[in-house]
């Protein structure tokens, strides 16, 4: 095997599949990123058995062939070269030589047969959609994930596709995240939990123009975009029954909706949040005709108390949120002005937006805090 590229390109090939690269492993292998010299084309692939990715990159390729390298040491090495030109080389077992200029490495390989085989999906059904409008519907419901271990169903994004919309939804069960667009499919109803590696490796390469075509398999699903493909394990299971649980939109003269400016409100209890500790994580928030207390007192540490302007007329409530799940949200809404929904200190305080970037709404639902 022998190709020519430069330092730029191989550091993107590499960069894009290592997030697939298995780092606590019991085969080997699955630390090796394999390489394939292919006509015009390297092909970069990584494994960790639940997530693949395939990388195509640009290069001139005078000898074809393939081998399997430490993904890691590839990676260190390519960082490192000057800019520029390199010369990669297989010679006899599996040694890969690496020139760049003035510096030459020898890098010890293994062959591609040792290398599982990552999956291609042909005449699939499948559905196309703009990069851009995944990428922001991700960006708003994806931090909800759970990251417990034991929730399994819950480490993940639900995707459901229908005829007249796509639906995604997130929850760790303290809070939930909805996104939808109006966005028709020529399919049927498709539901699928995608795990969290996978949709952090979306955010990771998801750009603001052009297509990803999502591709379904039998407890598999694949993502082509930008000469990536990312091929994904799904998580079997059932995701909670989450419409249930979302509070019915109250209408405009309803006196639950506090209206505040989003800004001034995530400064607010960003600043409060300094004052929580492992043992009082909630901040206390005292809601007023047209004005909201945001406040955190911890013994042995201090106190924060900040009043802000708001538009509410119903009646007084005190409330406690962990300052955290607020900030993930207020970052991620788009209107100056948000409308905050509190019933009462027990109930769920909720976020409502249209949001015309995907042509679609958005909801987010927060547990209350008991106050300590």
């Amino acid at each position: 095997m022998k190709f020519r590229s430069t330092k730029e390109v191989l550091q993107n090939a590499v960069h894009t599949v290592e997030g697939a690269v298995a780092t606590k492993t019991t085969l080997p292998i699955l630390s090796n990123v394999l390489i394939e010299a292919q006509k015009d084309k390297i092909v970069f692939n990584a494994t960790d058995l639940d997530i693949g990715i395939r990388f195509q990159a640009e290069g001139e390729v005078t000898e074809e062939g393939n081998i399997t390298v430490p993904a890691k040491r590839f990676s260190d090495i390519i960082r490192e070269l000057p800019d520029g030109e390199v010369l990669i080389t297989v010679k006899k077992n599996f040694n890969m030589i690496i020139d760049c200029q003035t510096c030459s490495f020898r890098l010890i390989g293994l062959p591609k047969e040792e290398f599982p085989t990552i999956p291609s999906f042909s005449e699939k059904p499948s559905v196309v959609i703009k990069q851009d409008m995944l990428r922001m519907m991700l960006r708003r419901v994806s931090f909800a994930m759970s990251r417990d271990e034991t929730r399994y169903v819950l480490n993940g994004t639900l995707f459901l596709f229908t005829p007249n919309f796509l639906r995604l939804v997130a929850t760790d069960g303290r809070r939930l995240a909805l996104a939808e667009s109006r966005t028709a499919f020529d399919l049927d109803k498709k539901e699928i939990i995608i795990p969290v590696k996978t949709i952090n490796e979306l955010n990771k390469i998801l750009d603001s123009e052009g297509e990803v075509k999502i591709i379904f398999a039998d407890n598999q699903v694949a993502f082509e975009l930008n000469g990536t493909t990312i091929i994904s394990r799904l998580i079997e299971g059932e995701f909670p029954n989450y419409e249930q649980i979302i509070p019915k939109e109250k209408s405009k003269d309803k006196q639950e909706k506090v209206e505040i400016s989003k800004d001034h409100f995530l400064a607010a209890v960003k600043r409060a949040s300094l004052f929580t500790s492992p043992d009082s994580q909630s901040v206390k928030m005292d809601i007023f005709k047209n004005k909201l207390v945001v406040s955190k007192m911890t013994p042995d540490i201090g106190e924060v108390k900040e009043e802000l302007e708001t538009l509410y007329s119903g009646n007084e409530l005190t409330v406690g949120f962990n300052p955290g799940y607020l900030m993930d949200v207020l970052k991620n809404l788009q209107q100056e002005k948000v409308m905050f929904e509190l019933a009462d200190a027990e109930k769920p305080g909720v976020f409502r937006e249209d949001v015309a970037e995907f042509n679609g709404s958005y909801i987010y639902i927060v547990l209350p805090m008991q106050l300590v």
